[in-house]
């Protein structure tokens, strides 16, 4: 602004000489001697101080010429006295060759230099509240922003402290706070729902361990009773109830390796077509002992690349589960196109809200408990699926269920 308002006078007075030098030009080639040098005594002030040397005097609105004058448009400052209220007053000037000699053209310029003050002033001040507004605005908004990093500090030790259910408040600006707020929120409630999930997978090992376990006290502490004959047969029974009990502890360190990638895969190529089969004739006699109905059938073959017995162990789960809580008198299919495989059957199936429950480890629903098992079973399956870049998902099959895997 101050670049473009000193550009802007200058160009306005360069304009204003050039105007006058062009004026007293032409009235040189117009007027004679006379009445030249009445127009130049006649001469506004207001609008340019003018000023000619004749023959006799000095005529005009100044009573000198400086020396050293340079000819417009080349233009010098200097300085007058007046007998006014402001005695000192600064011109911008220069000389016009006419006829009659040289003519010297000159106006006011020192409201100039008080105008370029005040607007130096004004600007200096203008910067200074401007300042001061920017540090009194910085300094709130800091103290916004510090007041919500102390909330966030003061509800961190209320997490630490075990209150898991505290979550941080999301605002209406919708800035990074309230982003971190939502992610950090995200965490707490994943950390929630695995903490439910240890309390809960707790409790199922107290509930599914405990009746073996008390079998197997209440064992040792009639085996000293027992006739001799009858040890053998005890001792059976005990060992079956305590390999019951390895077996789920077994499982879940397998399901731990599995998920945490810490088992090696043996990897092949595996054909679809052929591990179906298996899984037909592995499972044909246990459908014939609950007189059900096992059906197998094949469409594209497609190969995938897996560990064989990882594999064969989770689709057999899944068509022993089929077989096992679909009832007496069941239809089980196994089904397989290109990388899909189906079994489904026609038993009671799985409530909606509880088909992604039963992934989770150690959740076995209530009518199932009165089957034998470590409730891992399931949550293996996935592990292995996943691990083999699969994806498995749980439909109804009207009635029944109906297990679908896609590689």
């Amino acid at each position: 602004m101050y670049r473009q308002l000193m550009n802007e006078q200058e160009l306005q007075l360069n304009q204003h000489l050039a105007a006058e030098k062009a004026r007293y030009q032409q009235m040189a080639l117009t007027l004679d001697r006379r009445s030249f040098a009445t127009q130049i005594r006649n001469a506004d002030p207001k609008v340019a101080l003018v000023a000619w040397r004749n023959s006799y005097d000095l005529v005009g609105a100044l009573s000198l010429m400086p020396d050293n004058m340079p000819l417009l448009p080349q233009t010098r400052d200097f300085p007058i006295l007046t007998g006014g209220p402001d005695k000192l007053h600064i011109l911008t000037g220069g000389l016009v060759m006419t006829r009659y000699g040289p003519v010297l053209i000159a106006t006011r310029t020192d409201q100039l230099a008080t105008l370029i003050e005040r607007f130096v002033n004004a600007a200096i001040t203008a910067m200074m509240l401007t300042i001061v507004l920017t540090l009194a605005l910085g300094y709130l908004f800091s103290k916004a922003i510090l007041r919500r990093l102390v909330q966030y500090n003061r509800l961190s030790r209320r997490i630490e402290k075990g209150e898991y259910s505290t979550r941080l408040p999301v605002s209406w600006r919708q800035d990074e706070f309230d982003m971190l707020a939502r992610k950090f929120n995200r965490v707490l409630d994943t950390l929630e729902d695995n903490l439910h999930a240890v309390r809960g997978a707790t409790d199922n090992i107290a509930h599914d361990l405990r009746t073996p376990l008390s079998h197997l006290r209440i064992g040792l502490e009639q085996l000293p009773s027992k006739p001799a004959h009858e040890l053998d047969e005890a001792c059976a029974i005990l060992t079956e109830e305590l390999d019951h009990c390895l077996a789920t502890f077994d499982a879940m360190l397998s399901l731990t390796r599995i998920e945490e990638g810490q088992q090696t895969l043996e990897l092949q190529p595996l054909s679809l077509h052929a591990i179906c089969q298996d899984l037909y004739e592995m499972a044909e006699a246990m459908a014939e002992l609950k007189e059900q109905q096992l059906t197998l059938q094949l469409g594209d073959d497609a190969t995938v690349t897996g560990d064989k017995y990882l594999l064969f162990q989770a689709l057999f789960n899944l068509v022993d589960n089929a077989i096992k809580y679909s009832g007496e008198g069941a239809q089980v299919h196994i089904v397989q196109q290109g990388k899909q495989i189906i079994i489904r059957d026609n038993g009671p199936g799985i409530v909606d809200e509880a088909k992604d429950k039963v992934f989770d480890r150690l959740v076995r629903l209530d009518p199932s408990r009165h089957h034998k098992g470590t409730g891992l079973g399931l949550s293996l399956v996935k592990a292995i699926i996943s691990r083999h870049n699969g994806r498995i998902s749980l439909q109804d099959a009207q009635p029944g269920l109906m297990v679908v895997i896609d590689f």
